[in-house]
């Protein structure tokens, strides 16, 4: 097996995904101010990969809220350097339902964009470098990103190989109702075999889980098992076999007003017609975040832990 050199000078991007309306949590969640000195998720997100090396960060935001995230971005972030000295570059792109491969319809009736795996193809023509994705409004933790960013160097100039960081079920679940998750298996490798996304995901009465799998069937799950938080690593040949997936996604879902296209659907798709496979990667970190209104206080209070133990400096930046 030829093994691969990790080429400490590269520098891997951080695609965000920021374009989530929040309606759940209530409002704009990814501007929330949530650390002791109003940070917010994805200052600490940002902050760590930095420390890891990464050295350009694109955001996916809609079109209505693009000039206030540029704002308050060059306000904040203009002065952060990469690990290198150099400056740190972002790039902001849009989701919107309408972008959409050339030449496919949908149901005028339809007003959501296409989902998770949709918004990182709005990315497509300002990447083309090894790429980690995460979304805008959950905490992954320092040692996730060291992880991610090591991976990503490993790979960089290879295709088809991918890599995502798996959290346990039960340290991802939020006690003020039901979440979505991908649901992952692998093999003795710690290969990808399956992803399955399910929905409502919560504990009864007798703190055992159970989650809508994707035929809307009410299942029990295991709590220890590993699930996609959205912490995935890409190659940039991702783009184009995804993008081919999310062509035959929206023939087949043309009249539809919900139905929406998620990187573990894509990745799923991937790993059955072996075009790609996706290595699970541990990490030590606890994932948090504010799917609901509810979840703030507890977050609020976890930022100000770390600031107390010294983990993060404060103010952050």
């Amino acid at each position: 097996m030829t093994q691969n050199i990790i080429n400490i000078n590269m520098k891997p991007t951080l695609l965000v995904l920021a374009a989530g309306m929040g309606s759940r949590y209530g409002g704009l969640k990814q501007m929330d101010g949530l650390g002791p000195n109003g940070e917010t998720i994805i200052d600490y997100s940002i902050y760590d990969a930095v420390h890891a090396g990464f050295g350009k960060v694109v955001y996916v935001v809609r079109e209505h809220f693009k000039k206030e995230f540029e704002e308050l971005v060059a306000k904040k972030y203009s002065h952060v350097k990469c690990t290198d000295g150099t400056p740190l570059e972002f790039v902001f792109v849009t989701q919107e339902l309408d972008k959409i491969p050339e030449g496919l319809h949908y149901n005028p009736e339809r007003q959501k964009p296409w989902g998770t795996a949709h918004a990182v193809l709005m990315a497509k023509d300002v990447i083309n470098e090894p790429f980690a994705v995460i979304n805008g409004d959950d905490y992954y933790g320092r040692e996730s990103f060291g992880v991610i960013a090591e991976w990503l160097r490993a790979h960089a100039g290879t295709e088809g190989r991918y890599c995502m960081v798996g959290f346990e079920l039960d340290n991802t679940l939020s006690e003020s109702g039901g979440v979505s998750r991908g649901v992952c298996s692998s093999d003795e490798h710690n290969v990808l075999t399956h992803v399955e996304e399910h929905h409502n995901i919560s504990k009864d009465a007798a703190g055992e889980v159970w989650g809508d799998n994707a035929a809307g069937e009410r299942v029990h799950l295991d709590a220890k098992t590993p699930v996609s938080m959205n912490m995935w690593g890409f190659t940039p040949d991702y783009f184009s076999k995804s993008e081919a997936i999310f062509r035959d996604f929206i023939t087949r879902n043309l009249n539809e007003l919900k139905a929406e296209f998620y990187i573990p659907y894509a990745i799923d798709c991937m790993i059955k017609d072996g075009s790609a496979q996706t290595e699970l990667l541990s990490t030590p970190s606890r994932w948090f975040g504010v799917t609901f209104k509810e979840d703030r206080p507890g977050v609020v209070a976890k930022f100000r832990e770390f600031a107390e133990q010294g983990i993060y400096p404060s103010p952050l930046y």
